[in-house]
């Protein structure tokens, strides 16, 4: 592995780290990273490193992950509602993946271009959502209702379009259907977990013939990568939202693609 391509792994897994539990869109911005840095990648490694964002997720709330599995072992209703409120938001992106996956891949073009009118759409559907939803009717993850998540899960889908985001989608959701801006946030990071592990393993199973040696040890350093800044990031995201709401990051996608429109013109 040459100089530059260990320096750009080390990059797209920072860039992981960072924005896959942010309302932005991983996706989108390691579409225009990669397109930046003009390296080619195997698809793989890109699924891959998202695992290792996950396992942040599960490191830094792993206490509450814990007390579920024992409260699931000793009938605990509260700890039965949690689960199954992740399991019903997790199946409507079973449905719509396993019906959908060769036409998502084929048809919902993974370009810069795409990406950046995602982004601006996304970022103005948030501002609009934070003016109208300002009286949350759920306060904590426990008061959530099945009904409730099957609806946030259902407009998770909407994540499987490039530059959408799949945190922004869920948080957006859950903002409309009641949720305060920390419960939305929080059991967005929840519902990442059965809903990009499911992913992740799919699209290796589809892809894993195309992984290389080189390409096993680029998923080894940016899955690394990738843990270490996104446990750092999901703590203080949940603070921040909590204090300042979703306004900065739509503010940010909006920046954000119309710099990429503007890079594309220009190039």
């Amino acid at each position: 592995m040459d100089v530059f391509l260990l320096v750009s792994v080390v990059l797209i897994g920072i860039l992981e780290g960072l924005t896959e539990f942010l309302p932005v869109s991983s996706t989108g911005h390691l579409i225009v990273l990669r397109e930046a840095l003009g390296v080619e990648l195997p698809q793989a490694f890109l699924i891959a490193i998202q695992l290792g964002a996950i396992l942040a997720v599960c490191t830094v709330y792993h206490r509450r992950l814990t007390s579920t599995v024992i409260g699931l072992v000793r009938r605990d209703r509260i700890a039965w509602r949690f689960t199954v409120n992740l399991l019903v938001g997790f199946l409507p992106a079973v449905v719509v993946g396993l019906l959908a996956y060769d036409f998502i891949k084929q048809v919902l073009l993974e370009s810069p271009a795409t990406v950046a009118v995602a982004l601006i759409l996304g970022g103005i559907a948030i501002l609009v959502l934070e003016r109208l939803f300002s009286r949350p009717l759920v306060t904590s993850i426990d008061d959530l209702s099945p009904g409730t998540a099957l609806k946030i899960g259902i407009v998770q889908c909407l994540a499987m379009i490039p530059g959408v985001s799949r945190s922004g989608a869920t948080i957006m959701g859950g903002l409309g259907f009641g949720l305060d801006r920390r419960t939305a946030a929080e059991f967005s990071f929840f519902l990442a977990i059965p809903t990009m592990v499911a992913a992740t393993a799919y699209d290796l199973y589809k892809t894993a013939h195309s992984l290389t040696h080189e390409g096993a040890a680029m998923i080894a350093i940016g899955f690394a990568v990738a843990f270490v800044v996104a446990a750092l990031v999901v703590k203080a995201a949940v603070g921040f939202i909590a204090r300042h709401g979703f306004a900065p990051f739509a503010w940010y996608r909006i920046g954000a693609g119309a710099l990429v429109l503007l890079w594309l013109a220009l190039r």
